[in-house]
C-alpha cells in the first residue's frame, strides 16, 4: 500500500523483519491517523506485547507478526542442542500464541512453521524459521490479492458498501481482506462509497479504515456504530463486507470484532448481502462450535475512557463514562452461518456451510 507522509509517497507493508538487528518492524497503529511512525521490537517478548497492546492488530497482521516473532525467538537462542532449542521454541510459541487468543492466524502461522522446521542443526532451523515467516507474510499478501479479485464482481458500479472495524491492509500484510474487493473495484474504474462503522471502543473504523480509504482516495463516511440500521432501512447500503479473526471450517461460524453479529442481523432483516472476506490462514479446521471460540475480554478502561489528540497535537486519554461505573469489554462476537451470504476466499466464494465440503480447495491438510 502506498502511504503519503510528509508529502512523500512510499510503499509499505504493515509488518516486516530486520534480519541484521533481529527485530520486527511495525507501523504503530495506535498513533494513527494523527501520526505515522515505525517501531521495532527488540525480542519475542516485546513482539508479543506489541500484539497484546494493539500496536499491531488484525488477523493477518498479527499472524505475520507472530510468525516473525517466532523466527526472532528462534534466532535469540545461543545454544547448540536441538532438544534445548525445541524447548526454548515451545516457550516462544506459547508467549506469542497467548498474546491475543481469539484470532487463529498466529497459531496457524506458527504451527505451520514448527512443522516445517526440520533441519538437523540449530543454525539451519534458525534460518528455516525466518524463511518460513517470510513465506507466511508473502502468502498473506497473495491471498488478499486473490480474494480481492474474487470479491470484486460483487461490487457494482455506484455501490454503497458498509464495513466494520478494520479489515484493510493495516490488518494484514498488505491489501486487506474486506477492503481488497473495494480496492480491486476502484482499480477497475468503479465508483463506490464506503461507510465505516466507528467500531467502539477502540474506534478502528474511524481511525484506521477511514485513514486507509483517504490514502487510497475512496469516498467514505464514518458512521456511529448504531447508525447502520437507519441507513439500511432507508436503502442507503447495498452490501456489507467484513473480515474475520477466526472462521470455523466445520460450521461456517465467524468470529470478528464486536458488533459484527449485530450488523449481520440488520443486513438479514433488510435483505442486504452480508459477506465475510478471509485469507486461508483465518480458517480454523478444528473447533466444532462457535461457543468454543475463546472471546478476548479486554480492559474495561477501553470502554470507560477514550483517546484523542488535543488542538496542540498532544495525545490524551479522557474519561467519558460515569465515575464509579464499571464496564464489560468483549472484543469479539460470533456470527452464525445462516446470516452470512458468502465467504470470500482466495479460492473463490463459498456458502459458510460449504467450507468443509471444499476443504481440499481451501488448504485443509489434516484428516477428517
Amino acid at each position: 500500500m502506498n502511504v503519503t507522509h510528509n508529502g512523500k509517497s512510499k510503499q509499505y507493508r504493515t509488518v516486516w523483519f530486520d534480519k541484521v538487528r533481529n527485530r520486527v518492524r511495525l507501523i504503530e497503529q495506535r498513533l494513527l491517523p494523527h501520526q505515522f511512525k515505525i517501531v521495532s521490537t527488540a525480542n519475542h517478548v516485546e513482539t508479543a506485547c506489541a500484539i497484546t497492546d494493539m500496536v499491531v492488530r488484525g488477523a493477518g497482521a498479527i499472524g505475520a507478526t507472530a510468525a516473525y516473532g517466532l523466527a526472532q525467538g528462534a534466532r535469540e537462542f545461543r545454544g547448540r542442542g536441538i532438544k534445548t532449542f525445541e524447548r526454548h521454541l515451545a516457550k516462544v510459541y506459547r508467549t506469542l500464541a497467548d498474546a491475543r487468543p481469539t484470532a487463529v492466524d498466529p497459531v496457524n502461522a506458527m504451527r505451520s512453521m514448527l512443522e516445517n522446521m526440520n533441519a538437523p542443526t540449530v543454525a539451519e532451523r534458525q534460518a528455516q524459521s525466518l524463511a518460513l515467516a517470510e513465506q507466511f507474510a508473502d502468502n498473506d499478501v497473495h491471498h488478499c490479492q486473490a480474494l480481492g479479485q474474487a470479491g470484486e464482481p460483487l461490487i457494482p458500479d455506484g455501490a454503497r458498501v458498509l464495513t466494520h472495524c478494520n479489515a484493510g491492509w493495516l490488518a494484514f500484510v498488505d491489501h486487506g481482506s474486506a477492503t481488497a474487493p473495494m480496492y480491486a473495484a476502484q482499480a477497475k474504474g468503479k465508483s463506490i462509497h464506503v461507510f465505516c462503522d466507528e467500531t467502539r471502543p477502540r474506534s478502528q473504523g474511524a481511525i484506521l479504515t477511514a485513514w486507509e480509504l483517504a490514502q487510497q482516495g475512496i469516498p467514505h463516511d464514518i458512521i456511529a456504530d448504531n447508525a447502520a440500521g437507519h441507513l439500511m432501512q432507508r436503502g442507503e447500503i447495498d452490501l456489507v463486507i467484513v473480515g474475520s479473526d477466526r472462521t470455523l471450517g466445520r460450521t461456517g461460524e465467524v468470529a470478528n470484532k464486536i458488533g459484527t453479529y449485530t450488523k449481520a442481523v440488520l443486513a438479514k432483516r433488510h435483505n442486504i448481502p452480508f459477506y465475510v472476506a478471509i485469507p486461508l490462514s483465518t480458517i480454523d479446521w478444528e473447533l466444532e462450535s462457535g461457543l468454543a471460540i475463546p472471546i478476548e475480554e479486554r480492559s474495561q478502561e477501553e470502554v470507560l475512557r477514550a483517546w484523542g489528540v488535543t488542538d496542540n497535537g498532544r495525545r490524551q486519554s479522557v474519561r467519558v463514562a460515569n465515575p464509579g461505573s464499571t464496564a464489560r469489554n468483549p472484543a469479539f462476537d460470533v456470527t452464525p452461518p445462516e446470516l452470512i451470504t458468502g465467504i470470500i476466499t482466495p479460492a473463490g466464494i463459498f456458502k459458510p456451510r460449504q467450507l468443509w465440503k471444499n476443504r481440499a480447495k481451501l488448504g485443509f491438510t489434516g484428516t477428517a
